[in-house]
């Protein structure tokens, strides 16, 4: 994907088509939908199911009571998997739309039974050394949480963890904390990711002041054009938390609602972090020309001295150099050798004049 791409995706495909329009996304390789149903409740029963029909997976959520369910759909390529959970569980077209349209700002819209929010995740990719990020949608019911991410990923096995293992609040409470883990466990991705560019502009920073070369002014755009690039994730997610933290959905008890304020103010330190980075990188424009500027005011410094050490020399050369009949002189048998050492003594006096006035 190019830069351009990447700030502003192109939609031509969907151009013309009626709203609610379900329009394929991009295969991979194998080209099919994973499904995985995790149910528990508070006493500990727990099952965990990897299922290739969506319609058994719709039965078994409807059979169960009591419970909370988390539907896990990654890799959106089967169309009709998509289709099948939005006709079971009353989900509006359009909001099927924007889950298979990866290009969605982090948002939340709330419905009579339900509530949807999308969010982003991101990492560092080493292969193209360059943040990616990767579309998260979730549908928040009374029992059951779904979750579409766009391709498989093991972000979530820590929850999945936590479930099995019956640690922490996660199994007694209800599925609106869930959906909570899940926006947690994304954003604390983003400090790793903030951790791991942050370092890299350190070594960045240490480069430009010691050692810069051509080279430095592409790796200082490219950190910029990254910081931009998550600005665009981050700022959004804000408003998202601030919408939720306020309770307006009965989907959200009021004991997971200072949960999310946590994640309000842990997005409030990432969008700091994020923009000192951005203000750094910003400074290395500057830092970047004062060590060029002050990498050539030394080359010329050097050759100036070399200059003006040969100037004398070159006078008297000169000078001599002329071969009038009248300059005494030239007749002299020691006057070649004489001459060479007042240009060598001239020199030298020189060298140490500079080396005093710390010119050196």
């Amino acid at each position: 994907m190019n830069t351009l791409e990447r700030f502003i995706p192109r939609k031509k495909a969907s151009v013309g088509l009626p709203a609610g329009t379900l329009s394929p996304i991009a295969k991979t390789e194998n080209g099919k939908t994973n499904l995985n149903l995790l149910t528990y409740d508070s006493s500990g029963a727990i099952k965990d199911i990897q299922e290739t029909d969506i319609h058994q997976i719709i039965i078994r959520i409807e059979h169960k009571t009591n419970q909370v369910s988390w539907l896990n759909i990654d890799s959106l390529h089967e169309i009709e998997v998509i289709e099948a959970v939005g006709k079971a569980f009353g989900l509006h077209p359009l909001v099927l739309e924007d889950i298979l349209n990866l290009t969605q700002r982090p948002k939340f819209e709330i419905f009579e039974d339900y509530l949807f929010v999308v969010i982003r995740i991101i990492y560092w990719d080493d292969s193209i050394d360059e943040v990616r990020e990767e579309q998260l949608s979730i549908i928040l019911m009374s029992d059951l949480v779904i979750s579409f991410q766009e391709a498989e990923s093991k972000i979530f096995e820590p929850i999945k963890r936590r479930i099995n293992e019956g640690k922490g609040r996660i199994t007694s409470l209800g599925a609106d904390y869930l959906a909570y883990a899940l926006i947690d466990i994304v954003v604390d991705n983003y400090f790793v990711v903030l951790e791991q560019l942050g370092e890299q502009i350190e070594d960045l920073d240490e480069k430009i002041v010691t050692v810069p070369d051509s080279s430095t002014m592409h790796e200082i755009h490219k950190y910029k054009r990254e910081l931009i690039y998550l600005r665009k994730s981050i700022w959004p997610l804000r408003e998202l938390l601030s919408g939720l933290a306020r309770g307006e959905t009965k989907l959200i008890e009021q004991e997971t609602i200072p949960y999310i304020r946590d994640i309000y103010d842990h997005t409030i330190q990432i969008i700091d972090i994020n923009e000192s980075f951005r203000d750094v990188v910003a400074g290395m424009f500057d830092t970047y020309l004062s060590s060029i500027s002050n990498q050539m005011n030394q080359v010329m410094k050097v050759l100036t001295i070399i200059s003006t050490i040969f100037i004398p020399p070159t006078l008297i050369a000169g000078i001599y150099g002329m071969n009038f009949q009248n300059m005494p002189e030239l007749q002299f048998w020691w006057g070649y050798f004489a001459v060479l050492g007042i240009i060598f003594i001239m020199m030298i006096v020189m060298l140490f004049f500079f080396k005093r006035k710390k010119w050196l």
